[in-house]
C-alpha cells in the first residue's frame, strides 16, 4: 500500500522501546557514576583497585546513549490503515 503524496509519516516516537531501554540504561549509569563521586573511593577489595562504579556507568551511560540516538535517526515509521496482513510485511529489496 503506497503512502499518498503530502501525507505526513507517523513515527512511534516516545512509545519506541529503544527510547525506554536507552533511558532506562542512561539513568542507571548516570546513578553509577554519582554513586562514584559522592563515595570517591578507587576501588574495594572486590573488584581489584578497579572502579568498577565508574566503568560500569561510563559504559551503561554511552549504551543508553547509543539506544536514544539509535532511535532518532532509524525511527519505526507506523502505518495508517492496515487492510490486511500482507500488508505489514516488508517491501522487498
Amino acid at each position: 500500500m503506497a503512502q499518498p503524496t503530502g501525507s505526513k509519516k507517523h513515527t512511534a516516537g516516545a512509545l519506541d522501546i529503544r527510547n525506554v531501554i536507552g533511558a532506562l540504561l542512561f539513568v542507571y549509569g548516570v546513578i553509577l557514576l554519582v554513586t562514584r563521586l559522592v563515595a570517591g573511593d578507587e576501588g574495594g577489595e572486590n573488584s581489584a583497585g578497579v572502579n568498577a562504579n565508574l566503568w560500569a556507568g561510563l559504559a551503561l551511560a554511552a549504551v543508553g546513549a547509543g539506544f536514544m540516538i539509535w532511535s532518532r535517526v532509524r525511527p519505526i515509521v507506523v502505518p495508517e490503515h492496515v487492510d490486511s496482513p500482507e500488508d505489514l510485511t516488508p517491501p522487498k529489496r
